[in-house]
C-alpha cells in the first residue's frame, strides 16, 4: 500500500512538472495563453514554466524563413493578362517569416491559414501589375525591353505592405520563376516566333551576301589596277631589256662584223636545217658559201640540199637518196 501511494505520488509529481515546464527551440517562438487569451509571447529559446493545462498552456510557431510556391503542389497554374491582351502562366515562389507571432497568431493563427491568405495578396499583386505592362516587358530578345527585375520589385513591396500590415508577416524575397504562353496559344506562338527569326535570318544573310559582293567587287578592281600596273612594268622592263641587248648586239657586232656574221649564218642552219626538211637554193646562194660551192648533204641532220639550174647552165648533183632520213619519200 505503502509502494503503490509513492509511485501515486511521483506519478503526480512528474504529471505537475511536465504541465507547469515547457522548453523554447532556438527555430520557434512561444506564446503562452490563458484561458484562450495571449498574456506572453517568448521570443528566445530556453527552459520556461507556466500555470498548469487547462490554465495556461503554449503555441509554437515557426519563426525560420519560409518558402510559399504559387501555385502550390496539384494547384492549376494561373493565368494573367497583360497590357497588350495576352495570356500568361506565371509561377512565383515568396520567401516569408513571421515578424509579428502574436499579431500573427491573432489574425490567422497557423501556418496554413497564413499561405492561404499570402497566395491571394500575391496573385492580386500580380494580376495588378502585370496588367500595366506589354508581354515584351516580361518574354523579349532584347535586354532594353525586360522589365521583369522592376516587375517583381514593384510586386514584392506591395505584397510586403499588405501582408505586415493584416497578418505580421515580413515577405523577404519575391521571384517570378516562370513565364509561360497558355497551352492552347503556345504552338501558334512559338510558329510566330519562328517566322520572325526566319525573317531577321533572312535579313541578316541578304545584307551579308550584299557587303560580300562590295568586298568582291572592291577586291576584283584592286587585282586588275594591280595587274595593269605589273603589266605596264613589266612591259617597260622588257622594253629597256631589249633595247639594252640590241645596244649589246650592235657593239659586238661593230666589233667583229664578221666573225658575228659567221655565227648567225650557223644558227640559222641550225633553225633551218632540220631533219627531213628541203631547200631549194641557187647554186650561188650566199647562203650556201659556208657548205660547199656545188651543194652538199647534211648527215647529221637528214637533210637534203638541191640547187636549181644555174644561170651559167652547169648542172648541181643532188644529193644521194641513200644519204637522206625519209626513205619512203620520192627523191628528187
Amino acid at each position: 500500500m505503502k509502494g503503490f501511494l509513492a509511485l501515486a505520488i511521483v506519478v503526480i509529481v512528474a504529471l505537475t512538472v511536465w504541465s507547469v515546464c515547457f522548453t523554447v527551440h532556438e527555430t520557434q517562438y512561444a506564446i503562452v495563453t490563458r484561458f484562450g487569451d495571449p498574456v506572453r509571447v517568448i521570443e528566445e529559446p530556453g527552459f520556461r514554466v507556466k500555470w498548469p493545462a487547462p490554465i495556461e498552456s503554449v503555441v509554437y510557431l515557426d519563426r525560420r524563413l519560409l518558402v510559399l510556391d504559387a501555385p502550390g503542389p496539384g494547384e492549376p497554374i494561373r493565368e494573367y493578362l497583360t497590357e497588350d491582351k495576352k495570356n500568361v502562366e506565371v509561377s512565383t515562389y515568396t520567401a516569408w517569416r513571421i515578424a509579428d507571432p502574436l499579431y500573427f497568431l491573432q489574425a490567422v493563427g497557423t501556418r496554413a491559414e497564413a499561405e492561404a491568405n499570402l497566395s491571394v495578396i500575391v496573385a492580386s499583386a500580380l494580376g495588378r501589375f502585370l496588367g500595366n505592362y506589354e508581354l515584351s516587358a516580361l518574354l523579349s530578345v532584347k535586354s532594353g525591353e525586360m522589365q521583369l527585375d522592376s516587375i517583381m520589385r514593384k510586386i514584392e513591396e506591395a505584397c510586403a505592405g499588405m501582408a505586415a500590415a493584416q497578418y505580421g508577416i515580413e515577405i523577404v524575397d519575391f521571384r517570378i520563376k516562370r513565364v509561360n504562353f497558355p497551352e492552347q496559344n503556345r504552338n501558334s506562338v512559338f510558329e510566330r516566333m519562328r517566322a520572325e527569326r526566319k525573317r531577321i535570318a533572312t535579313r541578316y544573310r541578304s545584307e551579308g551576301e550584299e557587303e560580300a559582293m562590295k568586298i568582291r567587287a572592291q577586291a576584283d578592281k584592286e587585282r586588275a589596277e594591280t595587274l595593269a600596273t605589273a603589266y605596264r612594268q613589266a612591259r617597260e622592263i622588257q622594253g629597256r631589256a631589249e633595247a639594252e641587248a640590241t645596244r649589246i648586239y650592235a657593239q659586238a657586232y661593230g666589233q667583229d662584223p664578221e666573225f658575228y656574221e659567221f655565227l648567225r649564218t650557223l644558227e640559222s642552219y641550225e633553225t633551218s636545217l632540220t631533219k627531213g626538211a628541203t631547200i631549194v637554193l641557187p647554186a650561188d646562194s650566199p647562203y650556201l658559201k659556208l657548205l660547199s660551192l656545188q651543194g652538199a648533204a647534211l648527215p647529221s641532220t637528214g637533210t637534203e640540199l638541191s640547187s636549181e639550174e644555174p644561170q651559167t647552165g652547169e648542172p648541181v648533183e643532188p644529193v644521194p637518196a641513200e644519204e637522206s632520213v625519209d626513205d619512203d619519200r620520192e627523191q628528187p
